[in-house]
């Protein structure tokens, strides 16, 4: 019986995910840009500087990729590489003040589009979510 749940938690899971993701899509390139291209802003933008690794981490993106967006995000004055005083071999991205401007008129919006998704859903069925998806994702594989 648990196991027919656990394919059925799974599937709904799979097709919720699907949905949200669709209309993250959506409403990102109603801003004129690709979920690459603002996963990465969005890293910059609520973290700092980071090098390609840990944006590539963060995004779930592979490295890359990652350049890949970086240099497009670089053409458009949104990311530049400042290397590190330190250790030249690390490459630091940091968002510029154009990319800071893009995100403080894009990221409100894209927050309130997700917040209703989550409408109908109170905080305590939303904390309950959260719990319960971070104890799934951090199980090994082999279990």
């Amino acid at each position: 019986m648990s196991d027919n749940l656990s394919l059925k938690a799974f599937v709904v899971l799979m097709k919720a995910s699907k949905s949200l993701q669709e209309q993250v899509k959506k409403d990102i390139s109603n801003h004129g840009m690709k979920t690459s291209d603002f996963a990465v802003l969005e890293a910059l933008y609520h973290k700092g500087k980071q090098t390609v690794r840990e944006i590539s981490e963060a995004v779930l993106i592979n490295t890359g990729s990652i350049t890949y967006v970086i240099d497009k995000l670089e053409n458009k004055n949104y990311v530049e590489r400042r290397h590190c005083s330190e250790d030249r071999r690390v490459v630091y991205i940091h968002i510029t003040e154009e990319g800071k401007q893009i995100m403080d008129e894009i990221f409100p919006k894209h927050q309130k589009v997700i917040e209703q998704m989550f409408n109908g859903v109170n905080s305590e069925e939303l904390q309950t979510t959260i719990n319960v998806l971070k104890r799934v994702g951090q199980k090994p594989s082999n279990q």
